[in-house]
C-alpha cells in the first residue's frame, strides 16, 4: 500500500480549506456509488493502462530503449499528451537509473509513482462548483456540437437539485432545431423549471439575460445556461459567446460563477485545441468530460491538466440522468490502479 499511502498524502497537503461561509459547498449527497460509478466509467481506460503495462513487462527481459519507447506508446494512446509523456518517461528513466533497476517487473511501480505524483504536482484538487449563498448563480455552459451539452446540463441540474439547491434551466440554444424542447423535457423529467425564448429566432443573448434575470427575481439558487453547439473555427459564433458572458456580467459582475467547457472525451488530442479556442474567448473555468465510458483514452484528463491547469468538474458516462460524478482525484487514481495485485502487497 506504499504507493498508495504516497499518493493520497500529497493530495491531502495539496488540499485547501474552502469553508469559507459564503460558499455552497456541496454535500455530493450521489457519494454511496459514487466509486462504483467511477470503476465503471474509466473500465476500458483502466484495462487499457493495466494490460499494456503487463505486457510491456511480460514482453521484456531486461530494461532498455525498446521498453521506455513501449511505455511512451501506451501513454501517448491514452492521450495523455506529447509534453506530459516526455517529462514522465524522464523521470521514469532518471529513477530507473538512480535505484540502478534491471528487472522489469519493478519498473510498473516507478511508472505508476511518476504518472499520478506528475498529475498532482502543482494542482489545486478542490474541484468543488464555486457557488455562493444568497445569490443567484450562474453557470454557462459551451462546447462544439454533439459532445452531448444539454444531456450534461440535465445531469448537472439533477446532481445539484439532489444537494437540495434550487434549480432553474434556461434554453439559450436558439439554433438548433428541437434544442429547446429537449431541454423542456428534461426540466419536466426532472420537475425543474425552465426559462425559454419568448419568441422564435430570439437572440440567444437576450433570452439568457432575461432568464437570469428572472431567475434572481425567483430566488433559484442556481441557473444553468444551455447555448447552442459551436464549431471553435467559425468566429461569427465564438464572439456571439462572448456577447452571451458579457451580457450575464452586466447583470452581476461576479457571474458566471462558473464557466464550463463540455469536451466529448472521444476525441482525445482534439478536445485541447477545443479548450485553447474557447478560452481565447471567454474565461474557462472548468472542464465537463462526456463519454468517458466509451473510450480508452482516459489520459487526456492529464493533457487538460498539463496545457491549460483547468480543474476537471465532472466525468460524464452513460445515458441516465445519475451517470454523472464530480471530478475526485482519489477515486480516480484507485480506479487507474485496480488490478495491480503488486500494490495489496
Amino acid at each position: 500500500m506504499g504507493i498508495f499511502k504516497k499518493l493520497f498524502d500529497k493530495i491531502k497537503n495539496l488540499k485547501k480549506s474552502k469553508n469559507d461561509s459564503k460558499n455552497l459547498l456541496l454535500k455530493n449527497v450521489t457519494k454511496k456509488n459514487s466509486e462504483e460509478n467511477f470503476d465503471q466509467g474509466l473500465k476500458k481506460t483502466n484495462n487499457f493502462f493495466v494490460n499494456s503495462l503487463n505486457k510491456i513487462i511480460y514482453k521484456n527481459v531486461v530494461i532498455d530503449d525498446k521498453i521506455f519507447n513501449k511505455i511512451e506508446e501506451t501513454l501517448l494512446a491514452m492521450d495523455v499528451g506529447n509534453y506530459a509523456t516526455n517529462k514522465i518517461i524522464t523521470a521514469i528513466k532518471n529513477e530507473v537509473k538512480y535505484q540502478n533497476i534491471n528487472n522489469p517487473d519493478l519498473i510498473k511501480q516507478i511508472i505508476i509513482d511518476k504518472l499520478f505524483v506528475y498529475y498532482i504536482q502543482d494542482t489545486i484538487v478542490q474541484t468543488n462548483l464555486n457557488l455562493k449563498e444568497n445569490e443567484t448563480n450562474v453557470i454557462l455552459f459551451f462546447g462544439v456540437n454533439g459532445v452531448g451539452k444539454t444531456t450534461t446540463i440535465a445531469k448537472v441540474a439533477n446532481y445539484l437539485q439532489k444537494n437540495n439547491l434550487k434549480i432553474c434551466l434556461v434554453a439559450g440554444d436558439t439554433f438548433r432545431a428541437g434544442a429547446v424542447e429537449q431541454l423542456d423535457l428534461w426540466a419536466k423529467k426532472l420537475n425543474i423549471k425552465i426559462f425559454k425564448p419568448t419568441k422564435i429566432n430570439q437572440d440567444p443573448a437576450s433570452v439568457i439575460y432575461d432568464g437570469v434575470k428572472w431567475a434572481s427575481e425567483n430566488k433559484f439558487n442556481v441557473v444553468l445556461c444551455d447555448t447552442s453547439g459551436r464549431l471553435q473555427t467559425k468566429t461569427n459564433l465564438m464572439n456571439e459567446l462572448k456577447k452571451i458572458d458579457n451580457v450575464i456580467k452586466k447583470f452581476n459582475p461576479d457571474q458566471p460563477c462558473e464557466s464550463l467547457l463540455v469536451i466529448d472525451a472521444t476525441i482525445g488530442q482534439s478536445g485541447l485545441i477545443q479548450a485553447k479556442c474557447f478560452s481565447e474567448i471567454v474565461k474557462v473555468s472548468g472542464i465537463v468530460l462526456t463519454k468517458i465510458d466509451s473510450t480508452s483514452s482516459g489520459g487526456i484528463i492529464f493533457a487538460i491538466k498539463d496545457n491549460f491547469n483547468l480543474p476537471l468538474k465532472f466525468l460524464c458516462f452513460g445515458e441516465k440522468v445519475d451517470d454523472i460524478e464530480m471530478f475526485d482525484l482519489e477515486k480516480f487514481i484507485k480506479v487507474m490502479l485496480k488490478n495491480f495485485s503488486f500494490l495489496e502487497e
